[in-house]
This record gives structure tokens, sequence and C-alpha cells, in this order.
């Protein structure tokens, strides 16, 4: 019989079909399984409108076929089938889909779910065939038709022999080439992993015989291999599930087997919206994070499915960035899908969801920190810093939805708490919210600034994160108090009296504390101050840049000449603070050693570096030695 030519525009979009539109060949076998699982679907929905049809639902069922030997891969349906006219229109026209007409053909009242919509999957396998070919016998017909095909030169239709409705799909799969490795789709685990990757929640049975390597006699270290017919797939998706139907056990052990992770996750959220945009969700906190969370290398992303067919691994667009460490699938109706089904298409419904998710993930964070705080500071302490950076990251546009999360170390209660807690419990007289920040909270604690604020009994965040001042300093303050460093020179926690003196004092020595300031040319300004209790010096700092944010962007491999602008501060109580008046006015080369060393000490307080230890270890013998 003659080959007929494709109706469509020409060879040019077949070719463009098979090699443009899937990026990946896997998917191949999910869109044939996908095609096989429509005609069921039909099929079932016509028993229970069409008396003339009648099938039971559970002899329903998808069938793998392979042979190694003549490269031979069949999928294979006991569905509706097609009738001659229905092949030459549903595959003699690409792009034609007899799914979306049967879809668009139902009553508004009809709920039935067809994943197959754009007509184009079936020629996906001809990135992995040399041959297809079409055996379908109808529903409606008593005789079977064959299509065939090895791609852009055209297709033929004639008679042929089936013994039950349905439709058989056979691909000579193609030789294997150094680049594509095409004898893993006549490969048993191969195939096995395929379905499970992307079809496990088609639901009708998936069967396909397998080999079973089983021990026959255990002292002789002697296996036999027998056959049998296997379902592949799970058919219903544990999110689909009645809730009360699923144990706590089979979420944690959906998890470790789906995210691939040796621990039960830290909490489970399962999820069911219908509207706009109606999908279920089932998410998961892990325990602790990926090895490799914190670089560049770690991908974030939900599992997308449509119907319970896999269309991403890791759909990015439904997480922002600082619940990244949610894991977890999405199955919606309602997506806009491109026509390989492979990438979303802009869409107002990814975005309707997107909000849902990170609406319900932070609801459930205040949930758990609420009512569960001994786990949720266990997951702060693992992603805590992820939120921190939520909330500064696009000029901190997240941090109203992100503040009531974050917590910090207090100095009083020697734990996290949460910001709304220290504001709850701050004094009548205290009129700012007081964090310090270091590498630790040893040596926050060991910093001069520290003493005067809790000397007036004001509780004190210690920031130990690299992005905490970040954070703070985006959410400015917290109602109505604003956030202030301990070592922000303009501190302001003295007695008129206190100031009064210490201007006084600063005025006496203006000559001695400008000499010193022009020897320190990193110090923007050198001063007498009584807010230092028992140390004698400390570096302070005036701007938005602070000491602990300079060591960040010092840090950063481009140095972008950021750098907090530093105040030399001496005890005006210290005995320091009379030697250097005396060695002023006697011995300026010994005032200049001692604003040498004074200054380092006051660097190395501080966690900065000393541009020359060696002149001043030197400086410290001859200065101790006398």
């Amino acid at each position: 019989m003659a080959k007929k030519e494709f109706k469509s525009e020409s060879k040019r979009l077949l070719d463009l079909m098979i090699n443009s539109i899937y990026t990946n060949k896997d998917i191949f076998l999910r869109e044939l399984i996908s095609n096989a699982s429509d005609a069921l679907d039909k099929l079932y929905y016509r028993s229970l409108t069409d008396k003339k049809v009648k099938v039971k639902k559970d002899k329903l069922e998808i069938n793998l076929e392979f042979d190694k030997d003549s490269r031979i891969l069949r999928v294979i349906d006991n569905g509706c089938g097609m009738t001659k006219e229905e092949l030459e229109e549903n595959l003699g026209t690409i792009a034609k889909s007899g799914s979306l007409n049967f879809k668009e053909n139902m009553t508004k009242d009809e709920k039935i779910d067809i994943i197959g919509q754009f007509g184009v999957g079936f020629y996906s396998a001809f990135m992995v065939s040399d041959k297809i070919t079409v055996t379908s016998l109808s529903v409606d017909s008593d005789e079977a038709y064959v299509w065939e095909s090895e791609g852009v030169d055209g297709y033929t239709i004639t008679k042929g022999k089936r013994d039950e409705h349905g439709t058989t799909i056979e691909l000579v799969i193609k030789e294997d080439t150094d680049e594509v490795d095409y004898s893993k789709y006549l490969d048993e685990y191969q195939l096995k992993g395929l379905v499970k990757k992307y079809s496990d929640y088609i639901s009708f049975p998936i069967k396909m015989e397998v080999t079973h390597h089983e021990l026959k006699d255990e002292e002789k270290h002697e296996y036999e291999d027998h056959k049998e017919i296997e379902i592949l797939n799970s058919m219903v998706p544990i999110w689909k599930k009645n809730k009360k139907d699923v144990s706590d056990e089979d979420y944690d052990n959906f998890y470790m087997d789906k995210f691939s992770d040796y621990d039960k996750p830290l909490k489970v959220i399962s999820t069911s919206v219908e509207g706009m945009a109606s999908f279920k969700a089932l998410l998961f906190i892990p325990s602790h994070a990926p090895y490799d969370y914190y670089t560049q290398e770690y991908e974030k992303g939900l599992a997308l499915y449509s119907n319970g067919v896999l269309i991403m691994e890791k759909c990015s667009d439904l997480l922002p960035d600082y619940f990244s460490f949610v894991k977890g699938v999405v199955d919606s109706e309602d997506l806009s899908l491109n026509i390989s089904r492979e990438i979303l298409q802009e869409s107002q419904n990814v975005k309707v969801i997107a909000k849902n998710i990170e609406s319900k993930i932070r609801r459930e964070l205040e949930e758990m920190m609420k009512n569960d705080r001994e786990n949720y500071i266990s997951f702060f302490k693992t992603f805590g810093v992820q939120l921190k950076y939520g909330v500064y990251n696009n000029f901190g546009q997240d941090k109203d939805k992100l503040k009531d999360l974050v917590m910090f170390y207090s100095s009083k209660h020697e734990k996290l708490i949460t910001l709304k807690e220290y504001v709850e419990e701050m004094k009548e007289d205290q009129e700012n919210i007081y964090y310090a920040s270091g590498a630790s909270i040893d040596k926050i604690n060991a910093l001069p600034q520290v003493e005067q604020v809790k000397d007036k009994d004001y509780d004190i965040l210690y920031l130990t994160d690299y992005v905490d001042e970040f954070c703070v300093t985006a959410i400015q303050e917290y109602e109505g108090k604003k956030f202030t460093n301990v070592s922000d020179g303009n501190l302001d926690l003295e007695t008129e009296e206190e100031k009064e003196q210490t201007k006084k004092v600063n005025e006496d020595n203006s000559d001695l504390l400008k000499d010193m300031c022009e020897m320190l040319p990193e110090v923007k300004e050198v001063k007498f101050s009584n807010k230092l209790k028992s140390h004698p010096v400390c570096l302070t700092t005036k701007g938005d840049v602070s000491i602990e944010m300079q060591k960040v962007f010092d840090a950063m491999p481009n140095d972008l000449g950021i750098k907090a602008e530093t105040i030399l501060e001496i005890n005006e109580k210290h005995p320091i603070s009379d030697k250097l008046k005396k060695l002023y006015k006697k011995d300026k080369d010994e005032f200049d050693k001692y604003t040498k060393i004074l200054y380092s000490e006051a660097r190395m307080i501080a966690g900065l570096p000393i541009d020359n230890p060696t002149e001043i270890s030197q400086l410290i013998c001859e200065v101790i030695s006398k």
C-alpha cells in the first residue's frame, strides 16, 4: 500500500517535533503511557454513559513488553482503541489530539482526567525508534487496523488483527551510537525506573514481566531465575489518599524514598486547595540540610505533576529562595504547559499556586514555633540563615513575611528568642532593641561595648551569623522599636551629667586627641568615653556600616572598598587615660608608642587584623621592659 503524507505542514514540522520540542529522550515512554491511560479513561467513561459498552475498571491495564534481540518495545492497552478514521485523524495529522477533542466535548458537570492535550507526545517515540507500528481495535468496530511509519516520509494504514479492543504501539528501538545508549530502553531495570520516575501515579496498573534472581540452595550458593508479571506503578499518589488512611510512617517512608534522605523529615505539610488554581501538595521540612545546600550546585524546587504525571523534577517557580530547603510534590490539573509538557509556560496559575504554598509553609512554621519550640529551634539552627537571608534579600521586600520567624540569642535568657518575645520583655524606659555582633557568643560577651548595656539591665541580641546584621538592618524596627548596635558611637546611654563631664574632658584634651587621630589614618575620630567599665579602649562606628559588616565585605572575592567609619574610644576612668595625658606633655615618642599599641588592642578586641603585628609586638616589649 502506498504511503500517505502527513497532513500537517511538512516534513519540517515532524522533524521539529522529534529533534527540538523534547530535550529529554526518556520522556517518550511517559508520553506513550499517558496516551494509553487516556484511552483507558475514555473507555471507562463510555461504560458509564453507554449501555452498549461494558467494562470493569479493575480489568483495565497497560502492559510493557520488550525483546532485546529484535530491539522491540511495546506499550499495550485495552482501552477504547481507534478506528481507521481515528488513526488517520489522530496519527496522520500532527498536533491533532483525540484526547483534547474528547475533553472539549464533555459537559461542565462531567469530570474525568485526560492527560494528553496536544497530540504530539506520540511522535516523541521517533526520538528513540526507527519504526513505529500501531495496531488498534476500536470498541466501536469489529475491524482492527495497523498504522505504520518510519518518520517524516509518511505512513501507511492497513487492516490488521487484534483479539480485543485497545491499542498496541510497537517501537523498533534505534541502534546505539557513541552519544546515545538506546539499548537502555530494552533493559528491564531501566524501564522500571522510567515508569517509577514519570508514570508512577497513572491510575491504571502498568504491568511488565520481570526476572527475579532467587537463592535456590544456600549451602551450594545456587541461584535460579524465574519470571513473573509485576505492577510497576503505585497508581494512587500518597497525596491523593485520605489523610486518615496514611500513617506518619507512610509519609516518612515516602519522603526518604522519594528524596533519598536517610533521616525522617522534621515536619510534614499536606494541603489541598480548590479555586482559581486547584492543586494538592505534600511538603516536607528536612531534619538536616543536604550536603550541598549552601553551594551553587544546590537546586531548589518541588516535583511538579499534572494529573499524576511528572512534568518537572524540580520546579523552582513554586518556592521562594528563603524556603528553598522545602522538599515535596505538587499535583495540579490547572497548569499551562508548553507543547512538550516539559516546560511550564508563563502562567497566572503557577503564581497562584506558588503564593498559596508560600503562605502555607509560613503558617506551618509559625505554628511550629508556638507549639513545638524544641523542633522549631532544631529547624532554625539548620535553616535559620536562609530565613535571615530572605529578610534582607531583594531590598527587604519580604521582611514582613519573615521577621516573626527569625530568632536571635538573648544575653539575658541565654537561648534563642523571637523579636516579639524581646519587645514584650523590654524595660519601660527602653527605647531600642540592642544587639551586638561577633564571631561567637563568648567573643561578644567579651566586647567592652556590651558592659554598659548590661549595666542598664537591658537585654542584648547576639548576632553570630554573617547575615544577622544585614537582616536586622533590613527590618529597621520592630513594633516601633529601632535596632541599635551596642558598638554604635552614638549609643547615648549616659546621663546628662556624664555627657557634660565627657564633653569637658574631650575639649580639654583636643590637641592630644587630634594628634592621635592623625597618627591613625584608618580612624575617623579618637575620643575619651565614660561608656566603658573595665576595658581601656574599644572601637565603635558611625554610619550604616559596622565592623562586622566590613568583615563580610572583606571576605568577598571582589574588593568592594566598603569600610566602617571607626572611632577609637578611650576609657576616661581607666589609668591608661592619665598615662596618655602625662606622656603627651613629657614624652611624645612614648606617647606615639602607646597610641599604636592601644589602637592595635582595640582592633584585636573587635576581631580585626593588625597590619603590622611584628612592630606592635616590639613596641609592647619596649613598653613593658621599662
